[in-house]
């Protein structure tokens, strides 16, 4: 019998760093396995696809990589590498090759909840604070969406734009969890990627900060790639 890999990777989305994953962080490696926090600069999605292989070329076995968002399009880019046994989305982005962030974002329904995001500043992006709450975190106390909303990180055009090569989740096994309650990425554009994957597929009631509100649901689908690969 095959032994579960008890090595994960996080990698987080646009506008926000890797903190977010603390939870999640906290409940794996509680129950033993090692963690690492992949901190993407969310510039260009090759150089995020660079930084993430570089904290995959030092993992001592195949990882399960995760992607919250936008860096659904970075593991689906990275995750070829030879060191990842699975792929988890979390209400995440999955690009087929030639696809990019960007011309998924234009096949969202036009009559559903917008992300409010604002015109490019200097080549980045960023949302509007007003709206940063309940757009991408109703289910967190106000206090820490206005936090996150300061603390924005801009997104460049580069990495919204540029699109994905061959992506990982062709060759590799995958997994998703749809944030039913995701104002950012609709429910409905979660389950057509996740189908089109192939990919076993959980739900949970939460906002697009799924990763920051329901850690534990977080990791049960991560627990899950684990055991599988």
């Amino acid at each position: 019998m095959s032994t579960p890999t008890k090595s994960v990777a996080l990698v987080h989305g646009a506008f926000v760093d890797g903190s977010g994953w603390k939870g999640v962080y906290d409940i794996l490696t509680a129950e033993g396995f090692s963690v690492s926090v992949v901190q993407i600069p969310t510039v260009s999605l090759s150089g995020d696809d660079i930084a993430t292989r570089r904290i995959l070329d030092r993992q001592s076995e195949p990882a399960v990589l995760v992607g919250h968002s936008y860096g659904g399009a970075v593991i689906s880019q990275a995750g070829t590498h030879e060191n990842v046994s699975a792929l988890v989305y979390v209400t995440a982005f999955a690009p087929d090759a030639g696809e990019s962030v960007d011309s998924l974002l234009r096949t969202f329904p036009v009559d559903g909840p917008q992300p409010p995001i604002l015109p490019p500043d200097n080549g980045f992006l960023s949302l509007d604070r007003a709206k940063f709450h309940e757009s991408f975190a109703a289910d967190l106390p106000p206090d820490e969406a206005a936090f996150m909303a300061d603390s924005q990180v801009p997104w460049g055009l580069d990495a919204v734009g540029t699109a994905v090569g061959q992506p990982a989740w062709r060759t590799k096994p995958s997994w998703y969890l749809v944030a039913t309650d995701d104002r950012m990425i609709p429910p409905a554009a979660q389950r057509k990627m996740a189908a089109r994957m192939g990919a076993a597929v959980a739900e949970t009631p939460s906002s697009h900060s799924v990763y920051v509100s329901r850690p534990q649901a977080v990791a049960e689908v991560i627990k899950r790639a684990a055991t599988a690969s």
